[in-house]
C-alpha cells in the first residue's frame, strides 16, 4: 500500500493532476454533447410531420397591433402547443384576392401588408402546427397609413425637357412598385397614343420619355397611374399639357480639339492616345463596337497628363468653332465586347467614366464655369444584349437636369472625368471614353 502512494517528487503530483482534471473535462465535454443532442432531437421532433394529427393549436391571443404604410404588424402571444410552427395571417382584398403572410413561432410579430387606403380592414390570424393544422381565425381590425403607391403618385412631377420630358417622384419606403406615364402627342397630322412603365424601388427616381421631336405648339397631354405589387393601383392622374423644349444636334465638323497637354484656362486636354485610342475618336460620330477600337484611351494619364499623376480627373476640352447655348449631352462608353456586338463588355464598368462635370467658357470672365455633375446609372437586370444596346444608344444628361435650360452662349466646353464605376463610384481608374455629342443652339 505504502509503494502504491509512493509519490518520488513534485513533478508527479501535477502530472497525476493533470491526468485526473482531462478525464474529468472529457466527461464533462461528453455530458454537455448528449444534452445538446437530447435539446436538438426534441426540436427535430417539433418539424417532424404527424400524419396522423388532426387536433388543431389554440387560438392565437393579440396584444396589440401598429399602422404601417400600407399595412399593419401585429404582437401576439402564441398557444402553448408542442408542435406549434407559427402564425398565418389572411387577407382578403376589395378585388377577392386573398395574400397570406407568415412568421415562425420564434417571433412575436407578423407584419402584413397590401391594403389599398387608410379605410378599415379585416385581417384573419392563425396558429399552424407542422402537419398544417390551423387553429381557430382571430379576426383583427385594423386601420392601416397611406400605401406607398398612393405617397408615390402624390409625390410624382412631369417636367418638360428638350425633345423630350420626365418624371421625378419620391418612394422613402422604398417599396416596389410600377409607374404607368399615358401619353398622347401629334405624328403626321394625327393623333398617337404611347404608354411606358417604369418599375421602381429607389428612394428617390427620374424617369425619361425621349425622343419626342416636337415642335413647342405641340402639346403632350400625360397622364399616370401608380401601382403596387399587391395589384391596388390609383385611378388616372392627369398631370396636364407640357410644351417640349427644341434644340439640334450640333454638327461636329467644325470641332477644333486641343493638343495633349495644351491648357486652356489653366486646365490641361487630356493624353487620350494611349494603346489603340485616340482622342479625334470621340468627336467622330462613331461609336465603339468592338470591332472598330473607336475610343479614347488615357493610359492612366491623369491630371497633368503624366502617368506619375494618377489617373484621374481627367479633362476632355472642345472648340465647337462657334458660340452655341448648349441643352443636354449624350456620351457612349467603349465597349470592346467582342466581334458579335451581343456580349456587354465593359458597358458600366471596368475602365469607363461613371461620374462626369461639366463647364463652358465664360467670355465675361474669362473662366471655366460649373454647368453640372451627372451619375450614369447602371441598369439593373438587363441580359447581355440588352446591355448592349443601351450602351450603343448613349447615355443622355441634361445640362441643368433639374431645371432644363439652355446654358449661355460659349466657345469651348469642357468634359471633366471625375470617377469610374467602379466601387460604386469611387475608383480613379476610368481611362476610356467613346463618343460625345452636343445638342443646343447656335448664338446669334
Amino acid at each position: 500500500m505504502d509503494n502504491l502512494f509512493k509519490i518520488q517528487d513534485g513533478n508527479s503530483i501535477q502530472h497525476l493532476f493533470r491526468k485526473i482534471m482531462k478525464k474529468l473535462a472529457i466527461n464533462i465535454l461528453s455530458l454537455l454533447v448528449g444534452i445538446a443532442v437530447l435539446s436538438s432531437c426534441k426540436e427535430v421532433e417539433r418539424f417532424k410531420p404527424n400524419s396522423d394529427d388532426s387536433t388543431p393549436p389554440g387560438k392565437v391571443t393579440l396584444k396589440t397591433y401598429k399602422p404601417l404604410y400600407g399595412g399593419a404588424r401585429f404582437y401576439y402571444t402564441l398557444p402553448n402547443d408542442e408542435d406549434l410552427m407559427g402564425v398565418e395571417a389572411i387577407y382578403t382584398n376589395p378585388k377577392g384576392k386573398k395574400f397570406t403572410f407568415a412568421a415562425s413561432y420564434f417571433t412575436d410579430s407578423l407584419d402584413v401588408y397590401g391594403f389599398p387606403s387608410t379605410d378599415e380592414y379585416s385581417v384573419q390570424l392563425f396558429a399552424v402546427d407542422r402537419t398544417g393544422n390551423r387553429s381557430e381565425a382571430l379576426d383583427v381590425k385594423v386601420n392601416p397609413l397611406e400605401p406607398a403607391f398612393s405617397r408615390v403618385a402624390n409625390s410624382l412631377q412631369v417636367k418638360p425637357g428638350f425633345s423630350s420630358f420626365f418624371l421625378d417622384w419620391e418612394n422613402e419606403l422604398m417599396q416596389n412598385i410600377n409607374v404607368y406615364v399615358d401619353f398622347t402627342f401629334p405624328q403626321n397630322g394625327e393623333t398617337r397614343t404611347l404608354t411606358s412603365v417604369f418599375s421602381s424601388n429607389l428612394e428617390k427616381d427620374r424617369r425619361f420619355i425621349n425622343d419626342l421631336f416636337l415642335n413647342p405648339s405641340e402639346k403632350v397631354d400625360v397622364k399616370v397611374r401608380v401601382e403596387d405589387t399587391y395589384g391596388n393601383i390609383t385611378e388616372t392622374i392627369d398631370k396636364g399639357q407640357i410644351s417640349l423644349y427644341e434644340d439640334n444636334k450640333i454638327e461636329k465638323s467644325a470641332w477644333v480639339l486641343p493638343n495633349p497637354n495644351d491648357s486652356i484656362g489653366g486646365v490641361p486636354m487630356v493624353f487620350g492616345n494611349g494603346y489603340e485610342g485616340r482622342n479625334r475618336y470621340v468627336i467622330d460620330d462613331i461609336i465603339d463596337r468592338g470591332d472598330n477600337l473607336n475610343f479614347m484611351h488615357t493610359n492612366s494619364r491623369g491630371k497633368t497628363g503624366k502617368t506619375a499623376d494618377g489617373n484621374m480627373p481627367w479633362n476632355f476640352i472642345i472648340d465647337l468653332g462657334a458660340h452655341y447655348e448648349l441643352s443636354r449631352i449624350i456620351t457612349v462608353q467603349r465597349h470592346s465586347g467582342g466581334l458579335a456586338n451581343i456580349n456587354r463588355g465593359q458597358y458600366y464598368r471596368n475602365e469607363n467614366v461613371g461620374l462626369y462635370n461639366m463647364y463652358i467658357w465664360d467670355d465675361a470672365t474669362n473662366s471655366w464655369e460649373f454647368v453640372s455633375q451627372n451619375k450614369i446609372i447602371v441598369p439593373l437586370g438587363l441580359s447581355e444584349l440588352e446591355f448592349v444596346k443601351k450602351g450603343e444608344a448613349g447615355d443622355m444628361a441634361y445640362m441643368y437636369p433639374d431645371e432644363p435650360a439652355y446654358t449661355k452662349p460659349t466657345r469651348w466646353f469642357r468634359y471633366e472625368a471625375v470617377k469610374s464605376f467602379n466601387g460604386n463610384y469611387t475608383l480613379d481608374d476610368a481611362n476610356c471614353l467613346s463618343e460625345i455629342t452636343l445638342y443646343g443652339k447656335k448664338s446669334n
